[in-house]
């Protein structure tokens, strides 16, 4: 018996999220049925988190235990063979058999993309959450800067999530602006449910002038997400990369 790991890409617009579910496509069972037309195995396939509906990945990880005789640098081709063309594994390798894609994460990287306009796009607009008229980002980019650090950062949860405890580590937190476009960059120990697109939404409110950069702080002392600014849309959000040494975050 074999674990397998492979690095994955998907664009999440045709489904409801990672996880397998009774109502909706799902990466997970498209993927899992992959595996079954190419190995006769049926596995449960471990992600390193969920993402939801419409979210998409460059650097989705997970891992399974087959008894395939493909060789595990292998698997990439073979599996991208049997898939979407919008789900494509990146890469594939064997790893030892106690590794869990998800409970050794040590943290990951979120991007999310959006576009300054009036016009808007045709053209990759499933990945641009666009805003109509301009933003401040000079005053984004100083708001993004105060969420580093380690803080209960209960004000940018939602509801629904099932955690022991809202106290996360940031690492960076920056924009990056090619105009009309803006790119959020957030990297961190883990992400409570719609976190980052809870702050994306406080930095849009920042960017409208509804909220002051120094009013971060204080809305991550209040614990309270009705002074958090609104949850941006999933479309814009993309795991870029999961990290598995504490070292790779800094």
């Amino acid at each position: 018996m074999k674990n397998i790991k492979l690095i994955v890409e998907y664009d999440g617009t045709n489904y409801g999220g990672w996880q397998r579910q009774k109502n909706a496509p799902s990466i997970q069972k498209i993927m899992e049925d992959g595996i079954y037309a190419l190995t006769g195995e049926e596995v449960d396939i471990i992600a390193s988190g969920r993402t939801d509906s419409g979210v998409h990945a460059r650097g989705q990880v997970v891992n399974f235990k087959t008894s395939s005789t493909i060789p595990p640098e292998r698997f990439s081709y073979a599996l991208n063979a049997m898939l979407p063309s919008d789900i494509r594994i990146k890469g594939s390798m064997e790893v030892p058999e106690s590794f869990h894609a998800r409970y050794d994460a040590a943290g990951k990287h979120y991007s999310y993309s959006i576009i300054s306009s009036q016009q808007g796009i045709a053209i990759g607009r499933q990945y641009y959450y666009h805003i109509r008229g301009s933003l401040d980002v000079s005053a984004m980019e100083e708001a993004a800067k105060h969420f580093v650090g380690t803080y209960d950062f209960s004000a940018f949860r939602a509801t629904g999530g099932s955690v022991k405890t809202s106290i996360r580590t940031i690492y960076k937190s920056y924009i990056e602006w090619r105009e009309p476009y803006i790119y959020y960059h957030v990297t961190g120990s883990g992400f409570l449910y719609n976190m980052v697109r809870i702050i994306v939404g406080t930095l849009i409110d920042v960017g409208r002038h509804k909220l002051r950069p120094d009013d971060i702080h204080s809305i991550i002392d209040s614990k309270d997400r009705n002074m958090a600014g609104p949850t941006a849309p999933p479309h814009g959000l993309c795991l870029e990369e999961v990290y598995y040494k504490k070292e790779d975050l800094l």
